[in-house]
């Protein structure tokens, strides 16, 4: 092989690699979401179907769900929890809600992440129906009741490094959509 030959293998090879890092950078964030999402890493919940969510059966142990709301600076809202802790049994479907003002006079979308703490719950936390499955636009001064139906599942209770957990905060941020993209 000649000295220009391997010169050119070389900078190939290079230049494969180069593009292989840049597609594996735009891939890492949707795959670290799905990662996340099966397995309730870093506190991400489960999502489940009306069907998953038909075969659990209640217990008789309860815990606590603290509800966490929060919003970016830029995003003209105000965003609460209706009732900032609820008690629930373990396995039993149940109903928080949110609330939300568009304080502009303008209409704003807004898309919320979520998590659970302590981490480890997250795999067990989850969620039939949630608001935070699609963008939310409010209209000026719109206020608007947004529900969540989830279920702690019963599984929490035998696994040894969630057994003793008492309390669970599941907790969202919204973000500004921005509309023009």
């Amino acid at each position: 092989m000649t000295h220009e030959a391997h010169n050119l293998k070389t900078g190939l090879m290079a230049g494969a690699l180069a593009i292989s890092m840049v597609g594996m950078g735009f891939a890492a964030v949707p795959l670290y979401r799905i990662f996340c999402q099966v397995t309730g890493f870093g506190g991400t919940t489960m999502r489940v179907d009306e069907a998953q969510a038909a075969t659990i059966k209640p217990t008789n142990k309860t815990i606590v769900i603290r509800f966490d709301a929060n919003h970016r600076s830029d995003l003209p809202w105000d965003f609460k929890p209706e009732r900032t802790t609820d008690t629930v049994s373990v396995g039993a479907r149940d109903l928080s809600i949110y609330i939300a003002k568009n304080l502009s006079d303008e209409a704003v979308t807004g898309t919320a992440s979520f998590n659970v703490t302590p981490i480890i719950a997250g795999q067990y936390f989850n969620k039939i129906q949630c608001f935070c499955f699609t963008e939310q636009t409010l209209k000026p001064g719109q206020q608007v009741r947004m529900p969540v139906v989830y279920y702690v599942d019963p599984k929490i209770l035998t696994d040894p490094d969630t057994k003793d957990i008492e309390e669970i905060t599941l907790s969202y941020t919204f973000y500004p959509v921005d509309q023009s993209e």
